[in-house]
């Protein structure tokens, strides 16, 4: 059974289901992906946050891990490139390639599953808010496609989704993919709770694709090998805060027109944003607050800039971010 648990819940039924929305769930995949290259915005999964804690974790901290990954080796017979993505089996941490081998089954939805309405749901609030909101800009908006899969899927050029990467939204195919799974490790590895958390990360993903149809994608990836990779991490921030604000955005509308959300709701999002605050993953590793190693912002920033999108509601307040001082973000 795949019933949403019931902890606190944002009024989402009997609202208009988006039709672009793809279910895969359940489809055949193949098996031995080879790693892809740049192009995802947003996403936040299990074999990216153990990359990049290594990556920066200290020479002892290493260590603790490269021991827990032996120990893991010999008593559970784990194979820790398949979580990192560059073993022959599943995949994962990020968007492979595949090698067209031995094909694996996602696992299909229940008849009473309620994630797939739920994702259809939270598409479809955005698409009717940003369907008549660009419009007053002058921008011609286009709505996204998404994919609901199992662990992982085809993508448009071959290449295969995989489910540990979290939810992402891919520009070159105006396109998010999310794993619904990756709620319930949101509720068992970092404890956020709540029907609107969710909403949250959908409406983020959402955020990405309204950035590619404003230029900030395109803008940020040309500026890819041209400048620091420090500067670089400075301007993925600015991407991924702004993305936090348009969510309050829609946050801030629906919760007008159709009375959808309670503080409860409200305080689920913040602390959805502040347990994926780039600070607490370092934290969370052992680590010493380095900000040059920050692409999505701290704690505390993509709280604040998703409640000033909620408390605020429009869209031009959202492009000081792209201007002001880096250090006052």
């Amino acid at each position: 059974m795949t019933l949403i648990p019931n902890y606190k819940t944002m009024r989402w039924k009997n609202r208009r289901e988006s039709r672009n929305v793809e279910d895969r769930r359940g489809e055949a995949i193949p098996g031995g992906y080879s790693r892809r290259g740049m192009g995802i915005a947003g996403g936040l999964g299990v074999g990216r946050i153990i990359f990049s804690v290594f990556r920066r974790a200290s020479g002892k901290m290493k260590m603790v891990m490269i021991g827990a990954v032996i120990a893991a080796m010999v008593f559970f017979g784990f194979d820790p490139l398949s979580a990192l993505g560059m073993g022959g089996g599943a995949g994962g941490g990020g968007i492979f390639g595949s090698s067209g081998k031995t094909e694996q089954v996602g696992t299909a939805p229940d008849a009473d599953d309620e994630y797939g309405p739920f994702l259809r749901s939270v598409i479809g609030m955005n698409e009717d808010f940003w369907a008549k909101e660009l419009p007053k800009y002058d921008i011609r908006y286009r709505p996204a496609q998404v994919r609901i899969y199992s662990i992982g899927t085809k993508m448009d050029d071959g290449s295969v989704a995989d489910a540990r990467m979290g939810p992402f939204y891919l520009p070159a195919e105006n396109r998010i993919y999310i794993d619904p799974t990756f709620f319930e490790q949101m509720r068992d590895e970092f404890n956020i709770k709540g029907e609107f958390a969710r909403a949250y990360v959908m409406s983020h993903e959402y955020g990405h694709h309204i950035q590619h149809i404003l230029g900030r994608t395109t803008a940020l990836h040309s500026k890819h090998g041209k400048i620091s990779k420090t500067e670089y991490n400075q301007e993925s921030v600015r991407l991924e805060l702004h993305a936090d604000f348009l969510a309050g955005i829609l946050a801030h509308h629906d919760d007008k027109n159709f009375d959808s959300l309670d503080r409860a709701d409200i305080l689920s999002a913040m602390a959805c944003a502040k347990a994926i605050g780039d600070d607490m993953l370092q934290k969370r590793a052992g680590q010493r607050i380095n900000s040059d190693h920050f692409t999505h912002g701290t704690a505390e920033q993509r709280a604040r800039w998703f409640m000033r999108g909620y408390t605020n509601g429009k869209l031009e307040e959202g492009e000081q971010i792209y201007t002001m001082d880096y250090n006052r973000l």
